[in-house]
């Protein structure tokens, strides 16, 4: 049913993705095994809001159905955030994750300075990280 729908064009593509909060998320992995693409991000953040429409992307609707979906108000949920700071709590971060919940350290964007900061313009960014994230997970 959800990729029937149009993208929604308000951010984060909810028609579309099937975004879990951060627990269910996490039971949903371990119960299918499929990996986890893990996004966190904050609602005063101007680079979160242009990221989000990455998701609008067809390339990234259809590589997300291998994934389940987890999206982290970082301000909301201080918590969980704190937990994925491997360098540094900037925003918006994306983590690839086993189905385990073992994070995928080599899955990273290509920036030095943040590794979990994928391209906000630029979808080709992102789906390089679910290709990668894929092949390592062996689905």
């Amino acid at each position: 049913p959800l990729a029937a729908a149009e993208p929604s064009r308000d951010g984060w593509n909810e028609a579309q993705i099937d975004w879990q909060p951060y627990e269910q998320g996490l039971v949903q992995a371990r119960q299918t095994g499929r990996p986890v693409c893990l996004v966190f991000s904050a609602t005063w953040c101007s680079h979160c809001r242009t990221y989000s429409h990455v998701f609008e992307d067809p390339r990234v609707v259809e590589a997300a159905r291998d994934f389940v979906m987890i999206h982290v108000d970082s301000d909301a949920q201080r918590e969980v955030a704190a937990q994925y700071m491997v360098d540094g709590g900037y925003v918006p971060r994306t983590y690839f994750l086993d189905a385990d919940a073992t994070t995928m350290t080599s899955v990273v964007a290509r920036t030095d300075r943040f590794r979990y900061f994928f391209d906000e313009n630029d979808p080709a960014s992102l789906l390089s990280g679910m290709t990668r994230a894929r092949s390592l997970h062996g689905s």
